[in-house]
């Protein structure tokens, strides 16, 4: 049944939000959504060009009715689901926030996906059906509730559509690499000709493909793009980047949003590098000391890598 499925991917933040009694806030699915009376953390789907921080806080509010604070990034999760009586898989890409409660008061909901919120202990919530990613970053076991797909459906990890304006538009989510040898030097890409930052250094990585998890994924990324075996160290943060007309090899503007996790990867074995995607976004891969980057220019790096690299303090 499932492989008929429409195949749909997204991009969600949630709140990962406790009380001084050590409680977490937790929100019911109502009847309206695909797992009715399954409890999760708050939050809900990034709009197109919305920074995820920005989307936690939203959706925290409309769910809970309380107004937080993101105070960090806990967690980076993907899952497929099927919905059969609505037609569709969905692959989503679940960043979960720290989150700290300024104001407001607990209301229930009427007619909308969620219907009820409340303060939980770890207890109480062992004992309630969880979405798997909730029970995951509460650290709790996970219990089969959705039903998965058989296998991960074809899907183009760069996917643009008609948007309301009629400019074609494109969500995508991505992990990147601030990979470094046992010396220090760091690895960095060239953007092709004819790709958004042609010419730029940039992050090795990419788009995860449809029913990948975001580390699997910049593993995969590293070998094919450079040649480097590497090992993850640490989740260093997330970038939400838009440009209303990108072009590319399209050949059309398209209004781009990105969203991409960047992580800290060792390659305790380095080799000379080796782009073997050839003819792709990449025509470049080269190690540089640490002297090399703090002395490049920032307009020679993409505006992710930049940011990467103020984030572990490298430029």
């Amino acid at each position: 049944m499932t492989p008929a499925l429409e195949p749909l991917r997204r991009i969600a933040a949630y709140a990962l939000c406790a009380d001084s009694d050590d409680r977490v806030l937790l929100v019911r699915a109502s009847p309206r959504s695909g797992t009715p009376g399954v409890w999760s953390l708050p939050g809900g789907a990034v709009d197109h060009g919305e920074d995820p921080n920005h989307t936690v806080v939203r959706e925290t509010a409309a769910e809970t009715g309380l107004s937080i604070t993101v105070t960090g990034l806990r967690d980076v999760l993907a899952d497929m689901r099927s919905l059969p009586h609505r037609g569709v898989t969905i692959h989503t890409d679940r960043l979960i926030y720290q989150g700290s409660v300024r104001g407001g008061n607990l209301y229930d909901r009427i007619g909308q996906p969620t219907d009820l919120a409340r303060w939980v202990t770890l207890d109480e919530a062992k004992g309630m059906p969880l979405r798997p990613f909730t029970a995951t970053a509460l650290g709790l076991p996970a219990e089969p509730i959705d039903l998965r797909p058989d296998e991960a459906p074809d899907f183009p990890s760069f996917y643009a559509v008609p948007g309301p304006d009629g400019l074609h538009r494109a969500q995508r989510f991505a992990a990147y690499a601030v990979a470094t040898d046992p010396g220090g030097h760091v690895l960095l890409t060239r953007v092709s000709e004819g790709y958004p930052g042609a010419g730029c250094w940039h992050l090795p990585g990419g788009g995860t493909d449809y029913g990948e998890q975001p580390g699997a994924a910049l593993i995969r990324e590293l070998v094919e793009e450079t040649g480097q075996r590497g090992r993850l160290v640490e989740l260093l943060g997330v970038a939400s980047h838009r440009d209303a007309a990108s072009l590319g090899p399209e050949g059309y503007p398209i209004d781009w949003h990105g969203v991409r996790a960047f992580y800290r990867v060792a390659v305790d074995t380095p080799a000379p590098p080796t782009v073997g995607d050839v003819g792709g976004s990449t025509c470049e891969a080269r190690w540089f000391g640490p002297q090399e980057i703090a002395e490049l220019p920032t307009d020679r790096m993409t505006e992710v890598t930049a940011e990467a690299m103020r984030a572990v303090q490298l430029a």
